[in-house]
């Protein structure tokens, strides 16, 4: 599969079939793809937790879980993933590597990093594992973690406590198509989206119509 065939093709998929697994090979194979993202300093500060084993994904659930008993529509087809990434990153990686003689950053301040690049290498990573689940035949979500639960989870998986949870990547066979009722919001259009020389700038393609 080629770069615009599987990025055409990727979607999140909310419903998965709980009788198909995914092999561990299957998961190395995606987390090496993401470790060719780019990384800020070469720092390569993200870590990938992966939940494999029946037990371990039902703990994620039951603490993530916001209200006692929910049982959404959602959660019921998400849960059913047999493979979950916790993509995990660590700022104190990227302020070791900037304190080094090549960068100079003795400071160790994070005032020189108005945009956390850790996390912006960990959203990098999960891409390029959302874009590998497609070219796996593979259906995948990323999604978020209650900010509330951020800690609990952490403890739950003895996870550092300086790590940070930038998100979770459901991975598995879709069971069923869904469509995000955000998706009516449609894309905008690229006249909108790309700016030549300064911001207002159309660049104008007339194949959009």
């Amino acid at each position: 599969m080629d770069l615009i065939d599987a990025v055409s093709r990727r979607r999140m998929v909310r419903r998965f079939d709980p009788a198909r697994g995914v092999p561990l090979d299957t998961v190395r194979q995606l987390v090496r793809l993401a470790q060719r993202a780019p990384s800020a300093g070469h720092t390569q500060g993200w870590d990938v937790l992966a939940l494999i084993d029946a037990q371990d994904r039902a703990r994620f659930w039951e603490v993530t879980r916001e209200r006692e008993g929910e049982q959404s529509a959602w959660l019921r087809g998400v849960s059913a993933a047999p493979v979950l990434l916790l993509m995990l990153t660590d700022p104190t990686a990227y302020l070791d590597r900037y304190a080094e003689p090549d960068k100079g950053w003795t400071d160790r301040s994070l005032d020189r990093w108005p945009i956390p690049y850790w996390d912006t290498d960990a959203a990098m990573a999960a891409m390029i594992v959302l874009l590998g689940a497609v070219d796996a035949d593979l259906g995948a979500l990323f999604f978020g973690v209650p900010a509330a639960r951020h800690d609990e989870l952490k403890a739950a998986y003895a996870v550092p406590p300086g790590r940070r949870i930038i998100g979770v990547i459901a991975v598995g066979h879709e069971a069923q198509r869904v469509t995000s009722p955000s998706l009516k919001r449609g894309r905008r259009a690229l006249r909108d989206v790309l700016h030549l020389g300064r911001f207002g700038e159309s660049a104008a393609d007339t194949s959009e119509g």
